[in-house]
């Protein structure tokens, strides 16, 4: 059995290479140990001190309407009732040597999955590093993608009850869901059943109180999914000077309607250099996360949905609308709201509005990040950097005693059954008991091999009976082996009961935490301290992922 790394720096935390983990792909190993591999892709390697000026430069000197991004900033904050450190950050952007870290994600439920807070809280920590060692007004952003339509990928909330059981608590299909954006859902008196079911499945603490209160405060009937997502998120983490950006917000696609109406006029060109670079990542053993269809636009057109531009001819197919390329340009111009930008147009939508000196990215969005460098070069927009976004997972003090203790891999817990705590089981038998099995095993399987040699001078058909005896008494010895091993079991209960505890927090129904269970419920459990243990404590270096106990 893999044993921890020993390269823990208290005992509240040790961190494991994610090479570990089978569901991290390559892309994202080699991006955080051998960036030289992906070098072509990206602008630079971020784990690179000296890939930083350069990124700082490029992201100052482009020409943003920084002062008209700050009013669309300040009006979004003024709806949310933001923090003062919160506008603070936004007022920043309108200085030309500001920079951001932005990172973002999805409107899901109760503020999502725990990467979600960890994504936040990387942005904020990058943000602070830039300021102290670069000298420069740098702020975090993060940026919802409230015109995702994907319902299904927003509507729940995972968290572990009193029983460390996983529960998911879920919307209904609000009118609208699966439909359109996200942005345009609005809640109904079913969201404040959700609080109520998701106050009864988590343990009490005295932190559940004002946990709720907020909860309710920013999830109420009539108000959007994504609205509510940005206040929560706000709430949570404007304080420690987050910016939080509705990507919906029709005062802002003014600002991107010149990219727009150019991804229009070089149709199928974003398309094609993205599905260029897919190619060479193939070529060099890595996957393709995109694969555009030729002559695609990368623009969604909004009505009552969401519609696909494709390019028709000297023409353009709008769902199932035929419109005349200049007639499409102009309905840009007069209605940018009315349109919105797919994957691979949606970074530079962003790095057109913000000074992005770097992106925090989950492994997913890293590998179709590496197929934009020549699409970035076509817009004439410089390309930032993208860092890998801290990974972790929450356990308490038992589980990390225990984890510490016996050395068990974290990977292992993964699996459903009882094969890892077998093993641990196995090596805790004194031993004589195991060498005495391995013995008896070695004995009979070499002196039924003589007896089957030398009942051939006998009879030679009873080679076959020597043998099926050998196999018989090797299944016997498997089977004390394993009631070796069950006896074990009913004499360590303790070891056995510490082994699911462990294993319930770390991977809840077979799935890793960070992205099972919403940090709320790490909230509710840990109240203010859990944001200020992990803004403070957790490491953000790539390549790592974090065990900690708050």
């Amino acid at each position: 059995m893999l044993s921890q790394p020993a390269i823990s720096t208290t005992q509240n935390k040790f961190a494991v290479d994610i090479r570990r983990f089978p569901w991290i792909r390559r892309l994202a190993s080699d991006y955080a140990f051998d960036f030289a591999r992906l070098h072509d892709f990206f602008a630079g390697n971020p784990a690179d001190r000296g890939a930083w000026p350069a990124a700082i430069e490029r992201a100052q000197q482009h020409s943003r309407q920084r002062d008209l991004v700050v009013e669309v900033l300040r009006a979004q904050q003024d709806r949310r009732g933001a923090s003062a450190e919160a506008r603070a950050a936004a007022t920043r952007l309108a200085d030309p040597r500001s920079v951001a870290v932005v990172t973002g994600q999805q409107a899901g439920l109760f503020g999502g999955p725990l990467y979600t807070l960890l994504k936040a809280l990387t942005a904020l920590r990058l943000a602070q590093d830039l300021r102290d060692t670069h000298g420069v007004p740098a702020v975090a952003i993060f940026w919802i993608e409230a015109e995702d339509h994907d319902w299904n990928e927003v509507r729940s909330c995972g968290v572990l009850d009193a029983d460390l059981a996983p529960r998911g608590v879920q919307l209904a299909d609000l009118p609208g869901a699966n439909q359109g954006p996200v942005a345009r859902v609005r809640l109904d008196d079913s969201v404040s059943a959700a609080v109520t079911e998701l106050e009864a499945s988590l343990q009490a603490t005295e932190f559940t109180p004002e946990l709720v209160a907020g909860l309710r405060a920013a999830y109420t009937p009539g108000a959007g999914m994504a609205d509510a997502f940005g206040q929560w998120l706000e709430s949570v983490l404007g304080p420690q000077g987050l910016v939080v950006y509705d990507a919906s917000d029709p005062a802002a696609k003014p600002l991107v309607a010149d990219l727009f109406v150019r991804e229009v006029e070089q149709a199928g060109e974003t398309s094609r250099l993205a599905a260029e670079a897919g190619s060479r990542l193939q070529a060099a053993g890595y996957h393709a996360q995109v694969t555009p269809a030729d002559g695609s636009v990368a623009l969604f057109h909004l009505n009552e949905g969401r519609h696909a531009i494709q390019r028709d001819g000297d023409a353009f197919l709008v769902g199932d609308e035929r419109i005349a390329a200049g007639d499409l340009v102009a309905r840009i111009r007069q209605r940018p709201e009315s349109f919105s930008p797919n994957v691979l147009l949606r970074p530079l939508v962003q790095d057109t509005l913000f000074p992005t000196v770097c992106y925090v990215a989950g492994p997913n969005e890293l590998a179709y990040l590496a197929q934009l460098r020549g699409v970035y070069a076509a817009f004439a927009l410089p390309m930032p950097l993208f860092y890998q976004r801290a990974t972790a997972t929450i356990v308490d003090a038992n589980a990390m005693r225990f984890l510490t203790r016996t050395g068990v891999a974290l990977e292992t817990l993964r699996a459903q059954d009882e094969a890892a705590l077998n093993q641990l089981l196995q090596a805790q038998l004194p031993a004589s008991v195991d060498e005495a099995v391995q013995e008896a095993a070695r004995t009979i399987d070499d002196r039924l091999t003589v007896v089957a040699q030398e009942v051939l001078q006998i009879d030679a058909t009873l080679e076959g009976a020597a043998r099926s005896t050998l196999t018989r008494m090797q299944d016997d010895l498997k089977k004390l082996h394993a009631k070796i091993i069950q006896a074990a079991k009913r004499k360590d209960e303790t070891l056995k009961r510490q082994f699911h505890h462990a294993r319930a927090q770390t991977f809840p129904g077979g799935h890793p935490q960070e992205r099972e269970v919403g940090f709320v419920y790490f909230l509710n459990k840990y109240g203010p301290a859990l944001v200020e243990r992990l803004a403070g404590d957790l490491p953000i270096d790539m390549g790592q992922h974090w065990v900690i106990t708050i």
